[in-house]
């Protein structure tokens, strides 16, 4: 398998890792990549970012009410 921040995986490739990566381990590397896309354009006078864990992506939340969430026009 192949170790990732202290954590053994097998061979082939992992649904999730704890920092929300998708890998893929073989004999030669392993590689990963996000599970997220990263908010570029939305409100940004009005409104903040914030990792959400569960879900693996980053939510866009009011900076005065971070229980409702703002538009997001575009990630990357």
């Amino acid at each position: 398998g192949c170790i990732l921040d202290g954590k053994l995986y097998p061979f082939g490739e992992t649904p999730r890792t704890d920092d929300c990566l998708r890998c893929t381990c073989s004999p030669e590397a392993i590689r990963c990549c996000t599970l997220f896309h990263t908010p570029v354009s939305y409100d940004k006078k009005n409104c903040k970012v914030v990792f959400n864990k569960e879900t693996c992506d980053y939510d866009v939340v009011r900076k005065d009410d971070p229980s409702k969430e703002c538009f997001v026009y575009s990630r990357v």
